[in-house]
C-alpha cells in the first residue's frame, strides 16, 4: 500500500458538501482514507475571485499507482463540474491535488510529483502540516513544519471546520 497525501479545494456551490462528496468519491475509487486535516476556509491564489475556497488535505492508502490515482481523480472533478479551460486560474467547485506519493519524485509533463508549488502556499502546506507536519519534502529535504515557517504567502489561511 502506498501513502500519498492530496489536497481538496474549491470555492463555487456547497463548499463544504462537494468536499465531503469528492471525499467520499476518493474512498470509494482510490483507496482507504486514513486521516483528514481540518477544513480551512482561505483566499484564492493566483487570482482574484468573491469567494474564498474551503481546503482539506488528506491522507490515503492505495493500491493504485501515481497515474492511476490521476485518472480517477480527473474523473472525479469532472463528474462534480470541473471544467477545465486553459491553464490560468479560475473559480471551481473542486480542485483535488496530488501533493506526495511516497516519497517519489516524478516530472512527467502531466504529473509532477511532488506538487511543484506545494511549499510556496499556506493553503496547502498549514492543513498538510496539521496531518504530516514531520513528513519530509523528497526533493527540498525538508519537513512540511519547516516549509510552513519559511513559506512567504501572506494570502489569509483560517480554520473552518
Amino acid at each position: 500500500m502506498a501513502e500519498v497525501f492530496v489536497l481538496l479545494g474549491g470555492n463555487t456551490g456547497d463548499r463544504k458538501e462537494i468536499l465531503r462528496k469528492a471525499s467520499g468519491h476518493l474512498e470509494k475509487r482510490a483507496g482507504h482514507i486514513t486521516c483528514k486535516s481540518s477544513i480551512y476556509e482561505t483566499e484564492p491564489w493566483g487570482f482574484t475571485s468573491d469567494t474564498a475556497f474551503l481546503n482539506q488535505a488528506m491522507c490515503l492508502h492505495t493500491l493504485l499507482s501515481p497515474r492511476e490515482i490521476l485518472t480517477v481523480i480527473l474523473q472525479i472533478e469532472k463528474e462534480m463540474g470541473r471544467q477545465r479551460i486553459g491553464k490560468s486560474y479560475a473559480s471551481r467547485p473542486i480542485d483535488i491535488d496530488i501533493l506526495f506519493y511516497e516519497h517519489l519524485v516524478n516530472n512527467e509533463p502531466d504529473l509532477v510529483i511532488p506538487h511543484p508549488r506545494l511549499h510556496l502556499r499556506k493553503f496547502s502546506l498549514i492543513p498538510l502540516n496539521e496531518i504530516a507536519g514531520s513528513f519530509i519534502h523528497p526533493v527540498l529535504q525538508k519537513t512540511i513544519e519547516t516549509l510552513l515557517k519559511e513559506c512567504k504567502d501572506t494570502l489569509k489561511v483560517v480554520k473552518y471546520l
